[in-house]
């Protein structure tokens, strides 16, 4: 019975923007971007672009803007922000046979954001994911360990990275 239940309330499901998927086709295809990171408007109902990397700036460039990522509540109060991410790691292979390029899908959501934007972040990452074909890893990081570089590069790489 459709409509029925509140497994059919797509209150908390944000859309994806247009310009999501041109600029995760400009990192991917054109390789124009070694990063995308998006976030939520501030209504939660849809998933915009918050910054590339146009300039060629460094992963802990990238890892900071996740760090510092803000987000408003309801009631106008700025606290810690989930966002997600879109990668394109190259790392090089142990074994010496060459260099490898894997496009990595970050769901960051800080322990310490609020329970309110976790929610719809998470109710809202499936959408975005499926707008994105391609993606060959997807990390959860909840805390800044998670997206230490040695540490997403062992992932993403199965441990077949030199690091």
């Amino acid at each position: 019975m459709r409509g029925s239940g509140p497994s059919t309330n797509n209150n908390h499901r944000a859309t994806v923007s247009p310009e999501c998927i041109t600029a995760y086709n400009d990192l991917k295809l054109n390789k124009k971007y070694k990063y995308v990171i998006f976030k939520l408007s501030d209504d939660n109902k849809e998933i915009v672009v918050d910054s590339t990397s146009e300039d060629g700036p460094s992963y802990e460039d990238f890892r900071e803007k996740l760090v510092n990522a803000k987000t408003k509540s309801k009631t106008g109060a700025v606290g810690k922000g989930p966002r997600y991410a879109v990668y394109d790691f190259e790392y090089q292979l142990a074994s010496g046979e060459g260099i490898r390029n894997k496009i990595t899908f970050i769901a960051w959501s800080p322990d310490d954001a609020g329970i309110m934007a976790k929610m719809v972040y998470a109710s809202s990452k499936e959408a975005l994911k499926r707008a994105l074909p391609g993606i060959a890893t997807e990390l959860q990081a909840n805390d800044q360990d998670d997206i230490e570089y040695e540490t997403v590069v062992k992932t993403v790489s199965k441990g077949t990275a030199s690091v």
